[in-house]
């Protein structure tokens, strides 16, 4: 089963499961924000648009688990708070953000890591 494709404009969005979490990010070439998320918090809906701008850019792509429908992902990765960004090169998580921060913050990891 592929990963789920949301298309919006310039980039696209994978939303992965557990059933294809390690196929798809082995796949990616190059910088990949993982956005583990939940429907219901508020900080993950805030900053969602700013992590799909900073993929429309190109320099990396975004990837995002559900926590509350993959439950195992999160306790792989230590989730404790949402959202978590996971900046992951190469199968290997190189980066990670807690909390909704500025673009800013994003920007230069994503600049420093692509």
């Amino acid at each position: 089963m592929m990963p789920r494709r949301v298309d919006h404009g310039a980039s696209e969005t994978v939303h992965l499961t557990e059933q294809t979490f390690d196929e798809a990010l082995m796949a990616s070439q190059g910088l990949v924000m993982v956005d583990f998320w939940a429907e219901w918090c508020g900080p993950c809906r805030a900053i969602g648009p700013v992590l799909e701008e900073l993929a429309s850019e190109g320099r990396v792509t975004l990837m995002k688990v559900n926590v509350d429908d993959n439950p195992e992902l999160a306790a792989r990765y230590g989730i404790r708070s949402i959202p978590t960004i996971l900046f992951v090169k190469q199968g290997t998580v190189v980066d990670r953000v807690v909390g909704a921060v500025p673009r800013a913050v994003l920007h230069a990891i994503v600049t420093a890591r692509a």
